[in-house]
């Protein structure tokens, strides 16, 4: 798989990250499927809006993209995504995408003019076919500033002549820099060949970005993907999230409000192709969604134990809806209907069937695993850690008080009892009166 990765120019936001949430749910789908997976994301390290944010920071343009591809992975890592295969940077790959002009040029598919080169539209016969769209219908390319020097307005640049002052790098045609979808095509024939079989990226970049990978590298004789996946749009108050609308919410940001955990639950619970409505209230409902599975799967592991579930047997509905197009939502449905299972055991307290119980653990866990939200997974461990201390200190302190109120319940001290209820439940503390004795939990924010 070829997934677009960052243009590295500032914080990730919400949007950013679920390109890269949804293709590490489908890698690890592919791996629970016993495939081999060789994942390449691209990191674009040298950019218009890079070369502007440096000049704005006032510092060279390659700490600027050093700074934020770091800020990048710590959230991608955060959010619990497992690394690609190879993650490479456009600078790093400027031989490969002047052989790959040459081999253009020669085929007569692009051609160089006043230190820029140019692809040819017109002379790519099927150039449109994944947008659905036709030459004649497209408004002129707008990443020159030199469209005289275009044989045709809709001509893309492939390569940018130098400017005083940039970064530029030197090719037959003169020293400058390499256009945006120049790269990817050079960087996927790298690493994957002429031929793979998943090119992905946001809904955003089908058209030019994906329709001039396409064309490039159909151009150049190569097969490229065979399969193409878009994922939708995060969206506040209907608009595409954005630094440029103003709406963007950084990732380090909301994480400061929520867990990493329910964060990338609430960004892979909705089917891909679906664009996303981020708030908080709709994050605050997503995560006692999540809470309630994670308090099933807490309270079975105290009972049957965390053992492996490297070899558990996925649910067949589970399988059969990631295989329809990653139906994450119709999978989810399994999870919810297999989790009511699992409560109604446990309220058998005692008299649970714990073979029942564990095998309903670890099929939960396991289909939780392939969603990258499995609270018992070794990469969620140091929240995890934190979360226990926590919960061991709030359990002491809440244990007392209901010993207390066992005694009142005891002496038939019922208005003493209730009290020590309501007090708890005014800290937001939810008593639950058991065959094994009183549990607690934390009650569910009305917000």
């Amino acid at each position: 798989m070829y997934l677009c990765g960052a243009t590295v120019q500032s914080n990730p936001h919400v949007g950013h990250l679920r390109s890269g949430l949804v293709f590490d749910v489908l890698t690890r789908w592919l791996l629970k499927q016993n495939y081999k997976v060789t994942l390449c994301r691209n990191v674009t390290d040298i950019d218009d809006k890079i070369l502007h944010k440096a000049i704005h920071e006032e510092r060279p343009w390659w700490a600027v993209a050093q700074h934020y591809e770091r800020a990048f992975q710590e959230a991608y890592s955060l959010l619990g995504c497992i690394p690609p295969t190879i993650e490479p940077r456009a600078t790093g790959h400027v031989t490969q995408m002047v052989e790959l002009m040459e081999e253009l040029i020669k085929r007569g598919h692009a051609y160089a003019s006043n230190g820029d080169v140019y692809f040819d539209v017109r002379s790519f016969e099927k150039y449109g076919s994944l947008s659905n769209q036709k030459p004649d219908d497209m408004l002129a390319a707008t990443d020159s500033e030199h469209a005289a020097s275009k044989k045709d307005v809709r001509d893309f640049a492939l390569w940018k002549g130098s400017k005083p002052g940039e970064p530029a790098w030197p090719t037959p045609w003169g020293a400058g820099r390499p256009g945006w979808h120049l790269e990817c095509s050079a960087m996927a024939a790298m690493y994957l060949g002429d031929n793979f079989d998943i090119h992905g990226g946001g809904l955003d970049l089908v058209f030019p970005h994906h329709e001039n990978e396409i064309a490039q590298s159909k151009a150049a004789g190569q097969k490229f993907a065979n399969y193409w996946l878009h994922n939708a749009w995060v969206t506040t108050a209907g608009e595409k999230m954005s630094k440029s609308l103003g709406n963007s919410l950084i990732v380090f940001d909301v994480l400061e409000r929520i867990r990493a955990i329910e964060l990338r639950w609430y960004l892979v619970s909705a089917h891909y192709r679906s664009n996303l409505e981020f708030s908080d209230e709709a994050l605050q409902e997503s995560g006692a969604a999540f809470r309630r599975i994670e308090g099933f799967i807490n309270r079975a592991s105290e009972i049957v134990g965390e053992e492996s579930i490297a070899n558990v047997t996925i649910d067949p509905g589970f399988s059969a809806a990631m295989n329809d197009d990653l139906g994450v939502p119709a999978a989810l449905a399994v999870v919810h209907e297999i989790v009511t299972e699992g409560n109604i055991e446990l309220q058998k307290g005692a008299k649970s069937d714990l073979k029942v119980l564990s095998k309903t653990l670890h099929q939960v866990r396991a289909m939780l695993d392939v969603l990258g939200v499995d609270p018992l997974a070794a990469n969620w461990n140091s929240s995890r850690e934190d979360s226990k201390v926590l919960k061991e200190v709030i359990d002491a302190l809440v244990a007392n008080q209901l010993q207390m109120r066992q005694q009142a319940r005891e002496h038939k001290d019922f208005a003493k009892a209730d009290e020590i209820r309501d007090s708890l439940a005014n800290a937001g503390i939810a008593i639950d009166d058991t065959q094994n004795g009183a549990r607690w939990s934390v009650m569910e924010s009305e917000n």
